[in-house]
């Protein structure tokens, strides 16, 4: 199979906006020496915003475009009228972008709206009024606008979610994630129909959490077989691990246990996350098989549901809520 590449980290060259150079310009006024200056000054220079936003998944769009220039200040005007600003450009990044400068960290944009400013536009130059003094009366100096440098920085994106859903591919997450939340995740009968990660907002009895569905992983994930375990990582910065079991598979104790032992040989640390179980897809089972699933979970507390009719959710989503409270 063809290795998919999620695009979790990016480099980007930013610019703020040239500060708008300041006038020289002298107006006619009776008695002022050569008509007075009065020259305003430049406006100052754009700024180049990054800003979290849920809308975002991924860090692909730096792909194609990874160079962006704010738009300069406009140049001092007459009557000592100041230029106007340079727009502010914002560039929306996903929720749990890192901003690094040099393997430095300079930002970590871990909630919805959070800003990082990563180029400052520069000053607006001085207009011929400003150099006016007692001695000066008819001053013609004036500053051109600061000019800006480029800096780069490198993104990288770790998935901000409280709850992530775990399971091989066709487990029912992307159904699960539609059904649930305000999230529009693909949905086929393939596997891998999940790319990349997808984030939803789920609300419940007045409250609301956010969950995201990783790209389905295999046995052999955490030495990055299949989708590989660049997606693994993701579920670091989760709060609860929600494991979506298809319960109509013929293995399910074995599915079970193999995505366990992948979070463990990944990092032992998230094999130590709260953990919820959820079989998946029990409308096309019968109560027979049903008592056997049960009694292979016997130790464990398991929730049956079914992603597509709903049966199981409202419990399931009672259990969530009491989690990552705790």
């Amino acid at each position: 199979m063809k290795q998919i590449t999620f695009i979790d980290e990016a480099r980007i060259k930013v610019k703020g906006g040239n500060g708008g150079d300041g006038a020289k310009i002298f107006h006619t006024e009776k008695f002022v020496r050569q008509g007075g200056p009065s020259g305003g000054n430049g406006g100052d220079g754009g700024n180049i915003i990054l800003k979290a936003s849920y809308n975002e998944n991924t860090l692909l769009d730096f792909r194609g475009r990874s160079q962006y220039i704010g738009h300069p200040g406009i140049r001092g005007g007459r009557q000592n009228l100041t230029g106007a600003r340079g727009k502010n450009k914002v560039i929306l990044v996903p929720v749990g972008t890192k901003v690094f400068d040099n393997k430095i960290q300079v930002a970590d944009l871990g909630a919805e709206g959070m800003i990082f400013v990563a180029g400052t536009g520069g000053k607006g130059g001085r207009g011929n009024q400003s150099f006016k003094s007692s001695t000066n009366t008819a001053p013609s100096m004036y500053e051109q606008g600061e000019v800006t440098e480029f800096e780069e920085y490198q993104l990288e994106l770790t998935v901000l979610a409280d709850v992530g859903l775990l399971g091989f591919p066709n487990a029912g997450k992307s159904t699960f994630l539609s059904v649930v939340s305000n999230a529009k995740p693909k949905i086929a009968s393939y596997e891998f129909t999940t790319l990349v990660p997808q984030l939803g907002v789920v609300k419940h009895k007045g409250q609301k959490y956010v969950v995201t569905d990783l790209p389905g992983l295999i046995e052999g994930a955490a030495e990055n077989k299949g989708m590989g375990h660049q997606f693994l990582k993701h579920l670091s910065r989760t709060k609860v691990v929600l494991h979506l079991v298809d319960a109509t598979q013929s293995d399910v104790m074995f599915r079970y246990n193999t995505l366990r032992k992948e979070l463990a040989n990944f990092d032992t640390n998230m094999a130590k996350l709260p953990e919820i179980i959820a079989l998946n897809k029990v409308d096309e089972l019968d109560e027979e098989q049903i008592t056997e699933l049960k009694a292979m979970f016997n130790d464990k507390k398991v929730f049956f549901i079914s992603a597509l009719t709903g049966a199981g959710v409202e419990l399931l989503h009672d259990e969530v809520i009491e989690q990552i409270q705790v």
